[in-house]
C-alpha cells in the first residue's frame, strides 16, 4: 500500500509539473497586454520562411537583411482582426523595406506579395527619387497618401501598428496615423510597372517583412501581434 502511494504521489507532482510548464509556456507566448511575439530575437526558424532572393539574418536581438528583394513571411496562419506591432529602424538616414499585410496565398516568390498583398511602407523620403508621397512611411504602398509623416530616420528606432479591423486597415507610425483605409475606396491608377494591382484584397491573409537590397537595410527587433478588441 505504501508503495501505491508513493508511486500515485510521484505520478500527481509530475502531472502538477506538466500543467505548470504548460503554463509557463503559455504565458511567454503572450505577454500580459495580450500581444504574442512572432520574431524571438534568436532566429527565424520557428514559423518564418523566406522567398526571393537575399536573406534575412539575427545578430544581436535584431533581424537584418542582405541581398534582395525578398520577403520573410510569417507561414504558420493567416492573420485578420488583430493588431500588429513592428519596432524597427533604418540603418542609414533613410533607408527602404515594408511590412507585407493581406498576402491571399503562401508566396512562392518575391512579387506575388507586391502584386496581391499590401505594402505598408518604410521610407522616409520617396521624394528623392522618381516616387511621390503615396510611397511613404505607413501608406499603403502606391494606394493611400499620408495623413502625417511621423517616421524616424536612421539610427532612431520606430514602433508602427497596422490594425486589421475587417476590411479596414489603419496604420499608426510613433502615434501618429498615417492610414485609414478600407478596402473599396478610391485609389490612384498605377504609375509603374512594380507597383500592386489594385483590387479588393481578403480580411485575413499572411504578413512578412522585406529585404529590399544591399543599400536598403531595414533592422527589425519586435514583431508581435494581438487579437482585436471589439
Amino acid at each position: 500500500m505504501k508503495t501505491m502511494n508513493f508511486l500515485a504521489g510521484k505520478c500527481l507532482a509530475a502531472a502538477f509539473s506538466a500543467l505548470l510548464l504548460l503554463a509557463c509556456t503559455t504565458t511567454n507566448a503572450q505577454d500580459k497586454d495580450g500581444w504574442r511575439q512572432l520574431f524571438n530575437g534568436k532566429d527565424l526558424n520557428n514559423g518564418w520562411k523566406h522567398v526571393g532572393p537575399g536573406s534575412r539574418y539575427v545578430k544581436d536581438g535584431v533581424t537584418g537583411s542582405k541581398g534582395g528583394m525578398g520577403l520573410e513571411y510569417w507561414s504558420k496562419e493567416k492573420f485578420g482582426n488583430c493588431v500588429i506591432r513592428v519596432v524597427y529602424k533604418m540603418q542609414k538616414f533613410n533607408s527602404n523595406s515594408g511590412v507585407f499585410i493581406r498576402i491571399p496565398i503562401e508566396p512562392r516568390e518575391e512579387w506575388m506579395p507586391v502584386f496581391y498583398g499590401y505594402e505598408v511602407q518604410i521610407d522616409n523620403h520617396p521624394e528623392t527619387s522618381k516616387e511621390d508621397e503615396y510611397h511613404i512611411t505607413g501608406t499603403l504602398y502606391s494606394l493611400t497618401k499620408p495623413l502625417a509623416k511621423p517616421g524616424k530616420p536612421g539610427p532612431e528606432w520606430n514602433t508602427m501598428e497596422i490594425t486589421l479591423d475587417g476590411p479596414r486597415t489603419i496604420v499608426v507610425v510613433n502615434g501618429q496615423k498615417v492610414t485609414d483605409y478600407t478596402e473599396g475606396q478610391p485609389t490612384p491608377a498605377r504609375k509603374f510597372d512594380f507597383e500592386p494591382y489594385r483590387g479588393i484584397r481578403p480580411n485575413e491573409g499572411y504578413i512578412g517583412l522585406q529585404n529590399h537590397g544591399n543599400d536598403d537595410v531595414v533592422f527589425f527587433k519586435e514583431v508581435a501581434v494581438k487579437p482585436l478588441k471589439k
